[in-house]
């Protein structure tokens, strides 16, 4: 069994996972607020991991959303609305010395590329030898993998494999497509129609991408228009990445994945005549666990 984290901006989930059958075995999820300080967020993360209970010894895998350097387990947040109290901090040395049992050592990978090795080993990507990932939660995540070895360089892929440093309409492309940029061109028409701030109505919680999601299904035209415009903005920019680094997959994972109904088609567009069709991740909350245990069966460890 590998000891594996996945931290996200909402939870954090600590996990045993069988390498052979590629099956988590035993998982435990914590919620975890991504804005808090940093002695909320390791000790959250601590805790998870200490309630796993894996055996003394054990190489972990932790799969972080960046900016992180992964190399050497120090956090680089900063201004991305997420982990921002963490900057500086070496994570590595917080968990070496803070789980229990103790782990023989922690690696680090991106969490956009635990979810491609996940869907790469037995998921949706399964059998290809040229994959592209895309994790849709907060921001855009992105992975590109050639028989299993993640590509940073080379035709198609963006500078360090990061589509979120692609620009759309002259800006980021996160200023487009993410969930604060969802969020805020929901909220600028649809909370001025209804005398309201940030898309909510008198009386209703504050609305999340969900929300909109629903209110698409349900037939409002601007809940629809909002989430159609951003993934067809994410696709327009993908389709040359896809095309020249001759992807024969492309998976896409995350909470805005859930939507398929949604997200899917709008994609498709913005990919145009791209030769492959985007799809879906099969593994759900499992695809970045097991992602990170094959990451550290790579490595030898």
């Amino acid at each position: 069994m590998r000891a594996v984290l996945e931290i996200g901006g909402t939870h954090v989930t600590a996990a045993l996972v069988d390498p052979l059958r590629t099956r988590v075995s035993r998982r435990i999820r914590r919620s975890l607020d991504a804005r808090g300080d940093a002695e909320h967020i390791l000790g959250t993360i601590v805790r998870c991991a200490d309630e796993l209970r894996a055996p003394a010894g054990q190489v972990w895998a932790a799969a972080v959303p960046g900016p992180f350097d992964h190399d050497k387990g120090i956090a680089r947040f900063k201004g991305v609305g997420k982990f921002d109290d963490l900057y500086g901090i070496d994570v590595r040395s917080v968990l070496l010395d803070g789980v229990w049992p103790r782990p023989a050592d922690v690696v680090f990978l991106n969490d956009a590329h635990a979810f491609l090795l996940g869907e790469w080993s037995a998921g949706a990507a399964a059998g290809r030898r040229r994959c592209v990932g895309i994790t849709l939660g907060t921001g855009v995540g992105s992975a590109f993998l050639v028989d299993g070895v993640v590509c940073r360089e080379g035709p198609g892929v963006p500078p360090e494999g990061r589509v979120d440093l692609l620009r759309w309409s002259g800006a980021p492309l996160e200023d487009s497509v993410s969930r604060r940029a969802i969020l805020a061109r929901y909220g600028a028409r649809h909370g001025a129609h209804h005398g309201a701030r940030n898309g909510v109505r008198h009386g209703e919680p504050d609305v999340d991408v969900r929300d909109i999601a629903v209110r698409a299904r349900e037939g409002e035209p601007w809940a629809g228009q909002v989430l159609d415009e951003a993934l067809a903005a994410l696709g327009t920019v993908l389709a040359p990445c896809v095309r020249d680094f001759g992807a024969s997959a492309v998976v896409v994972g995350g909470a805005m994945a859930r939507s398929w109904d949604l997200v899917g088609p709008a994609l498709r567009r913005g990919l145009g005549d791209t030769p492959v069709r985007p799809r879906p991740g099969t593994l759900g909350a499992h695809a970045a666990l097991i992602g990170a245990a094959e990451f550290v069966g790579a490595a030898g460890r």
